[in-house]
């Protein structure tokens, strides 16, 4: 049981961390910028304030105890994000050295996938897939 939380607590943080300081970062660069366009993909920079904001929030989620639906909530949001970014990167050619933006959010989608699928029983709604009773419905 304590390698399973630590396994948890690893993948948590390897979510956590580049999804918060990310989305912190957009919106830094909003607020210099906020009429700006980000050249390689096209967006406005309204577009990477409103998911920087969203992104600080979910990674807070993610680590806060309490609150399993919010959590639900949150992983799938950022789950969203890493492979929203990761097809957007791939649609313009990925762009940055051996395609690097559209690994590496998938590497963290994958993180993010284990964080959710390893997190204890307290961080949880309830059981995923309920026992079938014996008798007839």
């Amino acid at each position: 049981m304590k390698a399973r939380a630590i396994a948890y607590w690893t993948t948590t943080v390897l979510v956590a961390m580049p999804i918060g300081s990310g989305g912190v970062a957009q919106v830094a660069q909003y607020l210099s910028n906020p009429h700006g366009v980000v050249p390689e993909l096209g967006y406005p920079m309204y577009f990477f304030a409103i998911l920087g904001v969203w992104k600080s929030l979910g990674a807070i989620a993610i680590l806060v105890p309490r609150f399993p639906r919010l959590k639900e909530w949150a992983y799938a949001g950022i789950f969203f994000d890493l492979t929203g970014a990761a097809a957007s990167c791939a649609a313009v050619g990925g762009y940055g050295a051996y395609g690097f933006h559209v690994i590496a959010p998938l590497i963290i989608a994958g993180f993010t996938v284990a964080s959710w699928a390893l997190r204890p029983q307290s961080r949880t709604i309830g059981i995923l897939f309920p026992a079938k009773s014996g008798g007839a419905a």
